[in-house]
């Protein structure tokens, strides 16, 4: 080996070592950035001929495992996704009521006080309470009714600012995309681009959960858990939904007003994936209309039930009494839970709860023949009462007639959800059965949250140990390179001697 050839060895190195020495100084600086992953700067041996003529420095390159990045995506959108629906159900079961205040206490307290009125149907103190108490229940009724549809309200917000939030992020991948794509064409480095998109990506899967696969040219394809496969460098973002003020009424499909998530001039609300985007679609066109829908069967039940004994306790705003076998989604029931109210007749006249209000036809869905207790009639009739506390609150239209089932299908304003709150045949316990879905269904989202989060912080923590810096390790490499520059700085020095002997040899 020729001492041209020494010294060319030992500056390529002494070059070298300093690039890494300096990837390894910008690895320390940003530890604590998020986002930054550690780089590497290889190097690759230079042969001329069969001899070795020193070491050439690549690119700088991350150590990143492009599988455990999407399965921390799908992660992030499942406990973002969760934590959405926990803060949007938390109003509704907080509308509910604490313990005693539910509409199942609430029925079972308006059963107590009939109940007390048996004992003394004349007092007008006890029949002002047992109006109290209808009272207090229509009320319930229309505080759960009412945070229903303020959280359906706010899930339609909510994905109004995702759809924004989403294409902003698809742009900002779009934008260090077409830089990615000419500088690895060139052979530069693209590290600090990459992670910079990959940030982006993990915050568009915050509300779309996506698969992200590299090019071998530096682009990226996203693909959704829907598997929707979405557009990039798109002019102004390639979603779009419209705002819109929703009512029990309102509904999204075929023959409803609601806006759908648009991807160019396709609906795609179906096809959302994982995310909040998703979460907040199912909130406003499926969880809580069913919800809602539970709430008015239940509350047009009773008014139905009082009202076929004979005693048109409760009514709508416009003083009509849903029919029990009319469709939900065209008998009126709509939104009932929301207007029903004490009948003003009764309350003008709470006589009647022992009176009744009108007669009843022998066979009337199965109920006996009633007839009011006339002005004239006895103090002490109790004939309503015990129609009211045997068949109303009761699982018996009539001694032998079973009452009919609630609605489990057909619910919604769209006609097309079905309920699980089966095998309930009184009223308070289909009451029951509706106060614990929807006061479970936060707790289950935000234990859903927990577990979908403690899955993403382990995965995280596996890709710090993978992907980040290490303080430590930084370290002892920069010591080890301090000793190979020590050592090609030595053999220049040596191969400067060599010539300074050689050339006072020829001297």
């Amino acid at each position: 080996m020729s001492l041209d050839l020494a010294l060319s060895i030992a500056r390529s190195g002494l070059s070298h070592v300093n690039r890494q020495l300096a990837q390894s100084a910008a690895n320390v600086a940003n530890a604590a950035t998020p986002g930054y992953t550690r780089k590497e700067v290889r190097g690759e041996a230079l042969v001329a001929g069969t001899l070795s003529s020193g070491v050439r420095s690549a690119e700088a390159t991350r150590a990143v495992d492009a599988a455990l990045v999407n399965r921390m995506n799908a992660a992030r959108a499942a406990t973002e996704a969760a934590g959405a629906r926990a803060t949007l159900l938390k109003s509704v079961e907080m509308a509910h009521g604490a313990t005693g205040e539910s509409v199942a206490d609430l029925t079972a307290a308006l059963g107590d006080a009939f109940t007390a009125l048996r004992g003394n149907p004349s007092d007008t103190l006890l029949q002002s309470r047992t109006v109290g108490a209808a009272r207090n229940l229509v009320e319930r009724y229309a505080a759960v009714s009412s945070a229903i549809q303020e959280a359906r309200q706010g899930a339609q917000d909510a994905m109004v600012g995702d759809v924004k939030a989403l294409n902003d992020a698809l742009r900002k991948i779009s934008d260090l995309t077409a830089q990615i794509i000419p500088l690895r064409a060139q052979g530069r480095s693209t590290a600090e681009l990459e992670d910079g998109r990959d940030a982006a990506v993990a915050a568009l899967s915050s509300m779309m959960q996506v698969k992200a696969v590299p090019g071998a040219d530096g682009g990226v394809t996203l693909i959704t858990a829907g598997g929707l496969n979405l557009p990039l460098h798109s002019e102004g973002g390639p979603f779009s939904l419209a705002d819109a003020t929703l009512g029990p009424e309102t509904y999204h499909g075929s023959g409803g007003t609601l806006p759908g998530v648009m991807l160019g001039t396709t609906d795609v609300t179906a096809r959302l994936g994982g995310g909040t985007l998703a979460a907040h679609a199912a909130l406003r066109d499926t969880e809580l209309p069913l919800a809602q829908a539970e709430l008015d069967v239940s509350a047009a039940t009773l008014a139905a039930r009082f009202d076929a004994q004979g005693l048109a306790l409760f009514t709508g705003d416009a003083g009509a009494v849903p029919d029990p076998s009319a469709a939900y989604a065209t008998g009126g029931w709509i939104g009932f839970a929301g207007t029903i109210r004490v009948n003003p007749a009764v309350t003008a006249s709470p006589d009647r709860l022992r009176d009744g209000t009108h007669a009843v036809a022998a066979g009337a869905g199965g109920a006996t023949a009633f007839t009011p207790n006339p002005a004239s009639g006895p103090a002490a009739f109790t004939t309503l009462i015990d129609r009211v506390l045997n068949n109303t609150f009761g699982t018996q239209v009539s001694n032998g007639v079973p009452q009919p089932g609630f609605a489990t299908t057909g619910l919604g304003p769209g006609g097309n959800l079905a309920s699980s709150l089966r095998s309930n045949r009184s009223l308070g316990g289909y009451a029951s059965s509706l106060v614990s879905a929807q006061t479970a269904a936060r707790a289950e989202a935000e234990e859903a949250a927990e577990g979908s989060g403690d899955l993403l912080a382990a995965l995280e923590s596996r890709f710090s140990a993978e992907s980040g810096v290490d303080m430590d390790k930084e370290l002892a490499a920069m010591i080890a390179l301090q000793t190979a520059y020590s050592a090609n700085a030595r053999l220049v020095s040596t191969v400067q001697t060599m010539y300074d002997t050689l050339f006072q040899a020829v001297r």
